[in-house]
């Protein structure tokens, strides 16, 4: 089969290399603009365009499909279908229409339960039992096709947004060939989603990541654990920034923010239900570090009674 194949991060590569690792021939990857990144802010190309330029394949960046001259370069492929995970653009439906089979879409959710940009971090904060990976048919609206195929994956006491997002973009890759060997054969027809049962998963952002010591603490435990590797959640500590990489419920009740103990097992916090125990803290200037070496270098400013967040 000759497929287009549409996406832009490490999630979208990996499922680039199930493709090209498949009998089927990948025509043209379609990416986002290079991008700026690091330090020098020099312009970066995307995971996904990395490992099309190692296999010699055909790479597009069009700032947008809606163009006409868009539309017929994609056209000029014949594609028989196109695949498409985490691009990054609308696909207008005169796009949707132009491969033989149309196209299909791996999702890193349970549809419809989270549709949108951020459905694995939105998963881990929610306290969800289970996420997965579908393959839908695309539609017009967003995430909103026919369900072809699922895969489900409990998330555990442990998942972060990052372990959960590895897991998924393993478990993705092996259910989208399954899928193009059903759509290829016919036997897919796919299931309408129930509206009703859908929620957004919002986009990321830096601000959502500080902490509110009024909330729950279970909620905070929550988040910290969703918003790892990106964007990672913070507070303050003497006025000064303080990352919080790792944390998990602990004992006690005060003040929300106000440090209760501080041990090498962690810092207990204070919050609006409960309180928290943060294991891994970065400091201004330092590196990511386990609470107990930073208890044994710098105890003094994690004193009993110290309110964070102020």
């Amino acid at each position: 089969m000759r497929i287009v194949f549409a996406g832009t991060p490490e999630f979208a590569a990996e499922h680039l290399k199930a493709l090209l690792a498949s009998e089927h021939e990948v025509v043209a990857v379609y990416t986002q603009p290079d991008r700026p990144a690091g330090r020098g802010q020099k312009l970066a190309p995307s995971p996904v365009k990395q490992l099309a330029a190692e296999h010699g394949i055909a790479v597009y960046q069009p700032a947008s499909l809606k163009p006409a001259e868009a539309q017929e370069a994609l056209a000029a492929l014949a594609p028989d279908l196109m695949v498409v995970v985490a691009y990054g653009l609308i696909l207008p439906q005169a796009v949707l229409d132009i491969p033989r089979l149309g196209c299909i879409n791996s999702h890193a959710s349970l549809l419809p339960r989270w549709r949108g940009a951020a459905p694995i971090q939105r998963a881990v904060e929610a306290g969800d039992a289970e996420s997965g990976v579908t393959v839908m048919r695309m539609e017009a609206g967003l995430d909103t096709g026919p369900m072809l195929l699922k895969v489900t994956t409990a998330i555990e006491a442990g998942d972060t947004g990052g372990s959960l997002h590895d897991r998924l973009a393993q478990m993705g890759p092996p259910a989208v060939v399954e899928a193009i060997a059903g759509l290829a054969a016919g036997t897919l027809a796919g299931d309408v989603q129930n509206d009703a049962l859908a929620t957004y998963a919002h986009k990321l952002n830096k601000d959502e990541a500080r902490l509110d010591w009024a909330r729950p603490a279970h909620e905070l435990e929550r988040q910290v654990r969703a918003l790892f590797p990106w964007p990672v959640c913070h507070s303050t500590l003497n006025g000064e920034p303080l990352k919080v990489l790792a944390a998990t419920l602990g004992e006690g009740s005060g003040t929300p923010g106000q440090v209760l103990a501080a041990s090498k097992q962690g810092l207990t916090v204070a919050c609006g239900e409960g309180a928290l125990s943060l294991t891994r803290l970065q400091l201004p200037g330092g590196k990511p570090l386990a609470f107990s070496d930073l208890f044994n270098s710098r105890r003094e400013q994690f004193a009993v009674g110290t309110v964070l967040g102020q």
